[in-house]
Parts: C-alpha cells; structure tokens; sequence
C-alpha cells in the first residue's frame, strides 16, 4: 500500500500535477490496494475540515483582500515609511516593517505580498532599487504572514498536533519579531552596499501626520490581538471581527470600499480558501492513510535510533522540513508532519509549542524557495519580472532567514517566555 501510494504521488508530481490531486488519488490507490471501502475517502475528507478553528483560514483571507481594497494597506505603509522611511535604504526597511504590521490581520504571507507588494515594489524601484531586488525583499518580507500571529499555518499545525493555537500564537510574537528586525537591519545595510536608497526620504509624511491618517488601520491588530489574549475571543472568532472591522473601516470610514467592489473581493477570497481548503481535505486522508500503514511509528523509531540526542534531532528534522518545503505547499506540509514529527519531538523533550513554531518557520521557507515558492510567484507578478531575473536577489534573504531559524531552534525562549508568562 505505502509503495503504490509513493509511487503515484511521485509520478504525479513529475507530470507538475498539483500536491494536492497527487496526495489525494495517492490515497485512494493506497486504499484500493489495500482493498478496503471507498468510504474511507469520503468519511476522512469531511473530518479533516470538519474542525471549527479551520474556519479562521477564509475569514482570515477575506479581511486581508478587504484591507487591500479598503485603502488600509496604503496608511499602514505611509505610517512605516514615516517611522523607518527617513535613513537610506528606509524604504527597504518600510517594506519589512509594514509586512510585520499587516501579518498581524491577515495570516497569510500571499495576501500579504499581493497587498503590500502593490504598493511598495513599483514604489522601490521607483527609487532606484533593481526589481529582482524589491522582488525578493517582498516576498521574503511576507513570510512574517506564517510566523506573526495570527497565522494559518499555526492553526493548521494546533489542530493537526492537538496543540493550544492560542498558546502558538503567543509563541510566535517573539520569533516574528525576531525575523522582522533582523531583516530590516540587513535589508539596510545591503541597500547602502548596492548604492540603493539615496531618495528614501521624498514622499515621507511626519510621524504624527501618518499616525493620525492611519488611526483606524493600525487600531485594527490592536483590537484583533488584544481581543484574543484578553481572552475575549477565540482567534476563529478574531477573524470574523477582523473582516468586519475591515468592511466597516473600508466602505464608511476610509470610503475607498464601494458596494461593487465588494463581489471582486468576495470571488477573489473565495477562490483562495477553496484551493486551501482542497489542500486540507486531500492531506487530510493522504495523513490518515501513511498513519494506518504505521509510517509515523517507524519514523519515530528510526530517527530516535540515529539521532540520540535533541540538538541532532532538531537539526535533521530541519533539513529535511527544508528540502519538504521547497517540493510541498506549506499547509499540506504542517498537516500532514505534524502529527507525525510533534510525538517525537517531545519523546526527545522538545516543547511541543516550541517545536510548532520551528515547523512553521522552517516551511515558511519553502514559500520563498524554488521551486514552488508561492511568494516568488506572486512577487514576480506584482514586479513583472521572470524567476531567474529575482534568484540571484533572493539568496541572501533566505540565509538571513536560515540564520534566524537556527536561533530559534535553539534558543526555544525565544518562543517561549512570552508563552510561560501568559500561560503559567
């Protein structure tokens, strides 16, 4: 069965079939040969989106295509540009810093690009930034979407490892942060090696002028995550209120949302979280299947054989999550691991919050590498420009990025002090 399920998975994905039609017919050839009822199909795709914290994804989606189209984006990038946009290569930084602000709606690093990316690449290169450049600084910007709370992937990992989400989006505050400065301090510095950045300052509005302007933008995280570790609402919850306050802010207060923009937004969001939720369901049974088969318990065994200690555990696993998430979308990366590695990592005492956070950091990777990084794709299209033209741009990014997940792996108080505080 675990044979003919590879093989196929394999053979689809040579032909550049989608992972999730590949996982999903390697699942049902696994249960024809394995000669049990077709219902299994049927039964495990409903239960796998049968969860409620699921319903935060298209909610999520939702609220960040409306900030996009309700003008919020545009004061949230005018409010970044007036705190970091006045030494040069601010504007660099502007981008980093105003992904880190919007990632505290949407949840999602495409949304993100798309929404910031608009913005500010055409912006960059206006300056005299080179597009593979402002590319490559977008894209890498936007996986702070997965790692700054909240975050889809998060929730996918919460249920699919049966871990608090409320405990991993507090987690993630800290790594978030983390990456967040560390790439706007070397997107700085690698702008003033390049000779970019010298007209940075034109356009800047004063610090008060652009926080007045962006009032009702920048209260919109507050509410969101105030809301959720207050406990006044769940993070589902939170993104019913956060496509609410979008809709409200965009159409009334900003009035850049008119009623006819509304179905644009409505259809472009709906596509978005059908082709997640298509993800979910196909992993869903493709997990189901490799756990009847025993391949999670043969993992286990395997890596607890030849990796004896956490510190060679931890770095193997990211290795090989690194190679994964190159290959394999990263929602259908988290449900269909987790289960499988989050059991071994606290046999080897790893925190399983902590080992959340590395997961997601790790196959957020995988969004700004080759082959199939879903942000190099949406970058090269807000920046109309080839993938080859933005690779030789983007290596440094990922070893930037590569360098702050090591410290995150192992410095787990880096995730989990904020955690310990909140919740001990």
């Amino acid at each position: 069965m675990t044979t003919a399920m590879l093989l196929t998975m394999l053979v689809f994905f040579a032909f550049s079939i989608s992972v999730a039609v590949s996982i999903g017919t390697a699942s049902v050839v696994g249960i024809a040969v394995d000669g049990s009822t077709m219902l299994f199909t049927a039964k495990e795709i409903f239960n796998s989106i049968n969860k409620f914290p699921l319903a935060a994804i298209p909610f999520f989606i939702l609220a960040g295509n409306l900030m996009e189209s309700g003008g919020i984006s545009n004061r949230l990038v005018d409010f970044a540009k007036s705190l970091v946009g006045g030494i040069r290569g601010g504007l660099a930084a502007t981008c980093v810093l105003t992904c880190l602000i919007f990632a505290a709606v949407s949840g999602s690093s495409v949304a993100t690009t798309f929404a910031i990316g608009s913005i500010l690449i055409p912006a960059l290169v206006r300056h005299g930034y080179s597009s593979g450049f402002a590319a490559s600084l977008q894209a890498t910007s936007a996986e702070l979407g997965v790692v700054i709370p909240p975050s889809i992937p998060m929730i996918l990992y919460g249920v699919s490892a049966e871990v608090s989400i409320g405990e991993l989006f507090t987690a993630g505050f800290g790594p978030g942060l983390f990456i967040g400065i560390t790439l706007m301090t070397f997107a700085v510095l690698y702008s003033r090696y390049k000779g970019y950045g010298m007209n940075d300052r034109q356009g800047r509005m004063p610090v008060l002028a652009a926080s007045k302007r962006a009032f009702w933008a920048l209260l919109m995280p507050a509410i969101i995550l105030g809301g959720i570790y207050g406990g006044i609402f769940t993070p589902t919850e939170a993104s019913v209120i956060a496509v609410f306050y979008a809709l409200i802010v965009g159409v009334f207060v900003y009035r850049e949302t008119g009623l006819s923009d509304l179905k644009a937004v409505l259809k472009k969001s709906v596509r978005s979280s059908a082709v997640v939720m298509f993800i979910i369901a196909n992993a869903g049974l493709f997990s189901y299947m490799i756990t009847r088969a025993g391949i999670p318990d043969m993992i286990g065994a395997y890596l607890t054989d030849v990796l004896d200690s956490p510190a060679l555990f931890l770095l193997g696993v990211n290795a090989a999550l690194f190679v994964i998430g190159m290959f394999i979308e990263t929602s259908a990366s988290i449900i269909v691991l987790a289960p499988i590695l989050a059991p071994v990592a606290v046999s080897f005492g790893v925190d399983p919050v902590h080992f959340g956070i590395i997961m997601v950091v790790n196959l957020a990777l995988g969004m700004i590498t080759p082959p199939f990084g879903v942000n190099l794709f949406a970058a090269c299209t807000v920046a109309k420009i080839s993938l080859d033209k933005m690779v030789p741009r983007l290596l440094p990014f990922v070893l930037v990025v590569v360098i702050c997940l090591m410290v995150i792996t192992y410095v787990p108080q880096l995730s989990l002090f904020l955690r310990d505080l909140a919740y001990h």
